[in-house]
């Protein structure tokens, strides 16, 4: 009896992702679950430098902005609720030292910079076609940072105009690292305040435009870029709401997990897989909670696990536990 429809899967042929990988993520939520994946299993990897990046604009900005070596000054940023806030990121980033704020503005733009020059492969996220711009500046921000709604005016970015920001981002990517693998995503996190047709309108956009660019003559000749369906596998594969956390909106971890389980048979090397195990029991064994940590037996244990760590970080220098 078969209980679920599975969505085609092909391994790529080359160019995984290994432990000599070092992998940029930009965009929404989604990223950074993915994200933490990688970190948690010691990949090199880089997540969202300006927080979490819900649409194509924004990203765009934040690529440009590395690339033309953008120095933040305090005209780029303001003061609300006591805190000091920048439209091209997310609050996350917020401080209530303006001069702080510019200092973590001006070192994460410049570790943008760096991870495009040393990365191997880029994953982006897109969260929404929904965009809000500041009617102040006419400048369409990463993040409202609370500020109250009539002081933007809420746009949808139309099919076209997606192509033609996504076009403008690898554009400048390639200026840096000419033939880095782009993977792009569409986030399966709902984004339900815009309304449930708004959402579905919004992601059909996002699907739509990077499908569009990924025909376009600059994909033909770079042939770089793929779509890992990553919403078509929560909307398909995973159609129940066990599958959500508490709010009904996003994946809870059995879906990220298992979500995570499709991209490593897509995009993640045997040899990475043989290691991700290694991990992973290293990483388990140090967040055992021993019932007597003075035992002979825990400190066998804690000496075994360490010398498995050790034998691992000869390999592989940049894991650290």
């Amino acid at each position: 009896m078969k209980l679920q429809t599975q969505i085609l899967l092909e391994k790529q042929s080359e160019r995984l992702i290994d432990y000599k990988s070092n992998v940029l993520l930009l965009g929404s939520c989604f990223s950074e679950n993915i994200g933490d994946k990688l970190s948690y299993f010691k990949f090199q990897s880089l997540q969202n430098p300006f927080g979490i990046l819900f649409h194509p604009k924004a990203i765009e900005t934040l690529i440009f902005n590395a690339v033309s070596g953008k120095k933040y000054s305090k005209a780029d940023v303001f003061q609300y609720n006591e805190q000091w806030h920048c439209f091209d990121a997310h609050s996350k980033l917020s401080n209530s030292s303006k001069e702080a704020l510019l200092s973590v503005l001006n070192l994460n733009v410049q570790s943008t910079y760096q991870q495009l020059n040393k990365a191997s492969h880029i994953i982006i996220t897109l969260g929404t076609a929904w965009v809000y711009r500041f009617v102040q500046s006419d400048h369409i921000v990463a993040n409202c940072h609370k500020i109250p709604q009539k002081q933007f005016k809420k746009e949808l970015l139309s099919v076209e105009e997606i192509v033609s920001s996504l076009s403008k981002t690898v554009e400048l990517i390639r200026s840096i690292k000419s033939k880095v693998p782009i993977i792009f995503t569409v986030s399966p996190v709902r984004h339900l305040k815009d309304g449930f047709v708004e959402n579905t309108q919004s992601k059909a956009h996002l699907i739509t435009g990077i499908h569009q660019y990924l025909k376009s003559e600059s994909f033909i000749e770079n042939n770089q870029s793929s779509y890992f369906p990553s919403y078509e596998i929560m909307m398909d594969e995973l159609r129940d709401y066990r599958f959500y956390a508490s709010d009904m909106i996003h994946p809870n971890q059995t879906a990220i997990d298992y979500i995570w389980e499709k991209f490593n048979t897509v995009w993640v090397s045997e040899s990475a897989v043989k290691t991700m195990n290694e991990v992973e029991i290293i990483q388990k064994g140090f967040q055992h909670k021993p019932f007597n940590p003075k035992s002979q037996a825990h400190q066998k244990f804690v000496q075994n696990l360490e010398n498995k760590a050790t034998q691992l970080q000869s390999q592989f220098p940049h894991i650290v536990f």
